[in-house]
């Protein structure tokens, strides 16, 4: 186990850097603030969550797992200003112990997350949420920093599952039909790590028969988060879940470490090790 003093230091590491970018966690309130602007600008403003959810004057996009969350940040240090102004995406990490310290996951009011992980009790998660990057940011470029970030801290807190919600725009699962199809007959995860929708708000995502699915028209049809969480190796949970307050589809996603494609481990491996040691 690391120190407190090592631990203290980790926070405030870079994790990864291409070119300009940086990405690390959050190292106060004011980069926490910081990042939460940046989820409601592209949460709200953008894709049109409730604006009542929303708790004072401020726009930020805000929860009580803020507080026990790690927030990765990706930072272009080529803008001016101070470091807080140059946030240019973000992600929430929920380690398990935090996340049973604070009573659990985000994810549990929509799936049943609990239940896997007592089925797997010598193997540490990390719930991955609250994803955003600004428009003029969404590149390959910044896609591969933050996945730096993500493995180096994995590294570092010998996550053995990464798990967590993956989302489509709007309420009608009807209108991703081949997308929702392709997942539940492609995608669907291994047994031992399958996670079903609570009930109560479980919806199908079997809306096409498998023989139905243009492949090349469901894949292109996919968000192009879920596209890159599949490509890693991820695998979909059962059912879907609509999100009415923001206004998505959600699916679950199920990353066992050890399931990471080959490639990716080669090309991140490197830095991970560098960055996380």
């Amino acid at each position: 186990m690391a120190t407190q003093r090592e631990e203290h230091a980790f926070q405030f590491d870079t994790l990864g850097r291409i070119g300009s970018l940086q990405v690390r966690l959050a190292r106060d309130a004011a980069e926490i603030a910081a990042a939460q602007e940046v989820r409601y600008q592209v949460f709200y403003d953008e894709l049109g969550a409730r604006q009542d959810l929303v708790q004072g004057p401020e726009r930020r996009d805000a929860d009580r797992f803020d507080a026990v969350c790690d927030h990765l940040l990706v930072l272009d240090t080529a803008l001016p200003g101070p470091e807080h102004r140059r946030i240019v995406g973000t992600y929430r990490l929920l380690r398990q112990e935090a996340a049973e310290a604070a009573g659990g996951f985000y994810s549990d009011d929509e799936f049943e997350l609990k239940q896997l992980i007592a089925r797997h009790p010598g193997r540490r998660f990390l719930e991955l949420g609250r994803s955003c990057v600004l428009p003029q940011y969404r590149s390959k470029r910044t896609i591969e920093v933050l996945w730096q970030g993500i493995w180096a801290y994995t590294k570092r807190h010998q996550i053995g599952v990464m798990a967590g919600c993956a989302s489509f725009h709007g309420t009608v699962p009807a209108a991703h039909a081949e997308a929702l199809s392709y997942l539940a007959h492609h995608c669907r995860v291994k047994p031992a790590y399958d996670v079903r929708a609570v009930a109560g708000r479980y919806r199908s995502m079997d809306l096409m028969p498998a023989e139905a699915i243009n492949l090349k028209s469901a894949i292109l049809a996919l968000p192009p988060l879920i596209k890159g969480y599949l490509r890693l190796g991820a695998r979909i949970g059962d059912g879907c879940v609509v999100d009415e307050d923001f206004r998505t589809i959600d699916v679950f996603i199920v990353l066992p470490v050890g399931e990471i494609q080959a490639r990716y481990i080669s090309y991140y491996g490197a830095d991970a090790q560098r960055f996380a040691a």
